[in-house]
């Protein structure tokens, strides 16, 4: 191909993969992220959905999964995921099957890998990247964080294999459907049950709520929280100190 054209092509393809940009709580400010961007935390993902195909199987080693059934979860092109499979694969970071007509794939549980890069994933770009894309754009919502088994892992707090479901808070008066619509992206993404609750702005402050109070006192992980309030670092422990 000639050298302009490629890269004629290549900025055109970055272009159609840049959406307007989404938020992500790093510093208790909201930065402008893109989708398209993987970690660079993580070199070895060639795109973002390698990523979502390495965090959908390393985050859940006891599934096996089809390759049609991968490509619906991620919506994407079943071609290209049949692609990313492959070179996973290739570097045994995946095992693959084939029964009958389809192609089923999973965790090679075998290589030594798996372990540390399992970790990588749940730390940078499981469910707290996927619940940021998927909650940031929900009118009237004023934070979003994970409570629960996985707060309470991704914080150190518990060890063992990474939870099985995920228990978000939507604070503010966003429309209910709203807020399971984005639950139900992220569950498609994440592979996993997403569980949503709502409260208002007053209820998380007055602490009153017994569901307020039981997450107050435990470990939870701010996702989205409101631009004006400062400070430093993305997680809480303990009591909502004002």
């Amino acid at each position: 191909m000639v050298p302009t054209v490629r890269a004629a092509l290549t900025r055109r393809s970055h272009e159609a993969l840049e959406p307007a940009g989404l938020t992500l709580q790093i510093t208790r400010r909201y930065l402008r992220v893109m989708r398209s961007i993987a970690p660079a935390l993580l070199p070895i993902f060639r795109s973002r959905l390698q990523a979502d195909i390495l965090a959908a199987l390393l985050l859940n080693q006891d599934q096996e999964v089809s390759l049609t059934d991968l490509a619906r979860r991620l919506d994407a092109p079943l071609s290209t995921v049949h692609g990313e499979v492959r070179r996973l694969t290739d570097a045994e970071l995946l095992r693959r099957r084939e029964v009958g007509r389809s192609a089923l794939v999973r965790a090679n549980s075998d290589n030594r890998l798996i372990g540390p890069l399992t970790e990588l994933l749940f730390l940078s770009w499981g469910p707290r990247q996927v619940i940021a894309e998927e909650f940031a754009h929900l009118d009237g919502a004023t934070r979003v964080l994970i409570f629960g088994s996985w707060a309470a892992r991704f914080l150190q707090l518990e060890q063992g294999p990474p939870p099985h479901d995920l228990d978000v808070l939507v604070v503010g008066r966003p429309q209910r459907g709203e807020v399971y619509d984005a639950a139900d992206r992220a569950q498609r993404r994440l592979t996993m049950p997403v569980n949503p609750v709502l409260r208002t702005e007053a209820a998380w402050h007055g602490a009153q709520d017994p569901l307020v109070r039981q997450i107050q006192s435990g470990p939870f992980v701010v996702v989205l929280q409101p631009d004006n309030e400062g400070g430093g670092g993305t997680v809480a422990e303990g009591p909502e100190h004002e």
